[in-house]
């Protein structure tokens, strides 16, 4: 059983607040000396970031259809272990999922498997009583949605607050916060949503501060709380990765980190670990060499393509990763980690362990994939089928090498990627929880190499 007090954050739209209001939860229940635990629908790696800076705890993605909505009670009671509270932030509008498939991997749908309050959010910006009709409409669109209460976003001024508190009184739902407009705690954007945390440092310290403080000063903290503890004990075990025994020394897997490859999932890497590897972090921009007794490599997403000129002029670590790739060491790469296996991208020379030549696009490439392992990998067996992300303004030509790491079918049919001996690379993000083998396959042919 899990008993912890949780909110979920959602909003009618995208863009009306959202992020605002959770981190600022997240930070000002945690300056209250909470155990706040921050969670996010869907495949997002970006929030997660400044909800980690909030809270000071890893910031996880619940996404139901990556993972299954049989997973996301258990990987919620695993974040959320020892934690005195629990703020999870949705995706889009409430009741937006999976393109075509129903309320899938939707807010509403992970609010449901969490038997979680929700907590309105609305942009109040160009509205005054018609707020009354677009939160009845929410709150009884879906009865097993338990909408607890509203929080007013870009509230121009007491007039404008007072008239919508008289509205609200009508659908008996609580206005539980009214924030101001308040540009200065915007934080900037840019072709793949908010600038990371790890890009921004002491400017996003600073803005999550600004969120906080803006959440103290317009929401009410005690009612939030006291709605959150209405939460029922969530039945059922709680996720853990598998823990392999261990003879031997561990097998060092490298891990690349820093402002570029910002694009991870907390569970990978315990997955990695509880499956026998030592993980290393290392930081491609500032890196010259691969951690010691580097056996296997793991470069997940991120943005490259606006750190490419660093990346190329990073001569000496661009050569130990072409090195360890033609070694046949396992490397697992996705998105941007593709785009620095390149030749190059955006004409500037990266590792040039794939030759393909990657390039920015006007075009963004997004949605939800269903792929099946077209041939045997280090990640997978052929036939082996796994759900994951695609998210992107790049183009990588050709789009697939002689064997193709991942047959998509969904939402056309075709074949991406590449693999060429011990190396798997694809745009698709994929979350290994879902498939816990992945990451002890990994480990093993990393193992083999070590031994």
């Amino acid at each position: 059983m899990v008993s912890v007090p949780r909110l979920v954050i959602a909003a009618p739209a995208s863009n009306s607040g959202k992020t605002t209001v959770a981190t600022g939860l997240m930070a000002a229940f945690a300056g209250r000396g909470l155990a706040v635990s921050p969670h996010k629908v869907g495949p997002d790696y970006i929030d997660p970031g400044y909800h980690a800076l909030a809270t000071g705890r890893p910031g996880r993605n619940l996404d139901a259809y990556m993972c299954g909505p049989e997973l996301i009670a258990p990987l919620f009671g695993h974040g959320a272990a020892g934690c005195d509270l629990a703020v999870v932030e949705g995706v889009m509008g409430l009741y937006d999922g999976a393109s075509g498939q129903g309320e899938l991997a939707s807010t509403a749908q992970v609010s449901k498997l969490l038997r979680a309050p929700v907590v309105l959010v609305v942009d109040a910006s160009s509205q005054s009583r018609s707020v009354a009709a677009l939160v009845h409409g929410f709150a009884s669109w879906d009865p097993e949605v338990r909408i607890g209460g509203v929080i007013l976003n870009k509230v121009g001024s007491d007039r404008h607050e007072g008239l919508l508190r008289e509205a609200l009184e009508e659908t008996g739902l609580p206005v539980l916060g009214a924030l101001r407009r308040a540009p200065q705690v915007a934080t900037p954007s840019r072709h793949l949503g908010l600038v990371p945390v790890a890009e921004r440092q002491a400017d996003a310290v600073g803005a999550v501060a600004a969120m906080a403080e803006r959440v103290r000063a317009g929401c009410d903290l005690e009612a939030l709380l006291a709605l959150a503890r209405t939460a029922p004990a969530l039945p059922g075990e709680v996720w853990e990765p598998e823990r392999q025994p261990v003879e031997g020394s561990r097998p060092v897997v490298a891990v690349a980190g820093g402002a570029a490859f910002t694009f991870a999932y907390a569970e990978h890497a315990e997955l990695l670990t509880a499956a026998g590897a030592e993980v290393a972090v290392f930081d491609p921009l500032r890196d010259e060499k691969l951690p010691a007794d580097t056996a296997g490599l793991v470069i997940g997403g991120g943005f490259p393509e606006v750190y490419a000129p660093e990346l190329s002029a990073n001569e000496p670590l661009r050569r130990a990763v072409t090195e360890l790739a033609a070694a046949g060491a396992p490397v697992a790469a996705e998105c941007a980690g593709l785009l620095y296996l390149a030749r190059e991208l955006d004409g500037r020379p990266m590792c040039g362990v794939l030759d393909a030549s990657a390039r920015m696009s006007e075009r963004l490439t997004l949605g939800y994939r269903s792929a099946v392992a077209v041939s045997d990998s280090v990640l997978a067996e052929a036939g082996t089928r796994l759900r994951g992300h695609e998210f992107h303004r790049t183009v990588l030509e050709p789009g697939a090498g002689a064997v193709p790491a991942w047959g998509l079918h969904q939402p056309e049919r075709r074949v991406e990627g590449f693999v060429q001996r011990g190396v798997h690379a694809s745009y698709v993000h994929t979350h290994w929880a879902a498939a816990p083998g992945v990451a002890r396959r990994f480990v093993e042919h990393c193992r083999r190499r070590a031994v």
